[in-house]
């Protein structure tokens, strides 16, 4: 069998890649597995997690084969999302078992890192690659209010066991929120110092039920760019199966900044992931359709060929661009719901 030079290939087998209609290529999945989550976050779920319908979630072999469908068709990454995708029984065999295929070089998870301390080893064990951890404040008090929980030394113990359990690298995940944690930049500054955290600061973003807060609290990354630029960091190169973070860095700094910034122009151009949420459904976009059902053709292996077709068909119907700058945040009540 010849090779492709522009497919990834695996021990004789040829793999497909998703591409849609602006020639933008696929190779990151962010996965959700629950929608549940136990932090009530002001910008995400104030009023604590309120389930919608009477949905199950994806099971142990649904998530098996949407891994391989993904894999089969040229995705590199998964990230394993919520809600708290911790909060699940079987996280540990949720990763050994996307694991199980070799196509699939990074699998992460995005936390509120309220379990790492305990389990983090485990999950390195079993076969996570990187760790994301939500810390919106390095002040305890602030971290309390902003997340409705006070687990921030908890938090911060599993930031450290992650690093015991072998993680080279973890990366802390702040919302930007102006005159919240904006001003809190020498002190994220220095705590990256001498540690190699990437942190990622994220553009609060407008949801169906945050419209309030994102008026009150939206400052744009570009703030943040600009004083990062004053004072010696470079941006890095991307590679092509990163997120949508620019990423900086500085000589005197063994940790990164990571800025994302989905009102900047041209963000969706190079745009390479789709979302499964935890009932099911393909999204092609954080903000925009009701997803497509795949929950359909994952009961057995037979269905494999079925479940790429639709993946494929799917992504026809992709836009260009989402709708933000023009308020517009599609049906997404808020982040949890399908992972962020």
């Amino acid at each position: 069998m010849q090779k492709c030079p522009h497919l990834p290939y695996l021990e004789g087998v040829i793999v497909e890649q998703l591409t849609d209609a602006f020639a933008r290529k696929f190779y990151y999945l962010r996965l959700s597995i629950t929608d549940v989550c136990n932090f009530r976050c002001t910008y995400c779920l104030p009023d604590g997690y309120k389930p919608r319908g009477h949905h199950s979630f994806l099971t142990l072999s649904e998530i098996r084969y949407i891994g391989r469908a993904f894999a089969d068709l040229g995705t590199e990454k998964i990230r394993l999302t919520g809600g708290e995708p911790t909060m699940r029984r079987d996280f540990t065999d949720i990763i050994s078992s996307i694991r199980e295929n070799k196509l699939i070089k990074t699998l992460a998870v995005t936390t509120n890192g309220y379990r790492m301390e305990r389990d983090v080893a485990r999950w390195k064990e079993a076969g996570l690659t990187a760790v994301n951890v939500s810390m919106d404040s390095l002040d305890p008090r602030q971290f309390h209010a902003i997340t409705g929980q006070d687990k921030f030394f908890q938090v911060m113990g599993g930031i450290d066991a992650a690093f015991e359990a072998g993680f080279s690298k973890v990366k802390v995940n702040v919302v930007l929120m102006k005159d919240v944690n904006d001003i809190s930049l020498p002190a994220f500054l220095h705590w990256i110092k001498d540690r190699p955290i990437q942190l990622r600061f994220i553009e609060l973003m407008e949801t169906g039920d945050g419209g309030e807060m994102f008026r009150k609290y939206h400052i744009p990354g570009e703030t943040i760019r600009e004083h990062l630029l004053r004072n010696g960091w470079n941006q890095l190169q991307r590679s092509r199966s990163d997120g949508p973070a620019q990423v900086f860095s500085h000589p005197d700094y063994q940790g990164e900044i990571g800025l994302i910034m989905p009102y900047e122009k041209d963000f969706c151009r190079s745009c390479n992931r789709l979302r499964v949420s935890a009932i099911g459904n393909l999204h092609l976009c954080l903000f925009g359709e009701q997803g497509i059902p795949l929950r359909d053709l994952l009961s057995n292996e037979e269905q494999l060929d079925d479940l790429k077709l639709r993946i494929q068909g799917g992504l026809r119907h992709k836009r260009e661009t989402h709708f933000l700058h023009q308020g517009d945040s599609g049906i997404t009540p808020n982040l949890s719901v399908i992972g962020g």
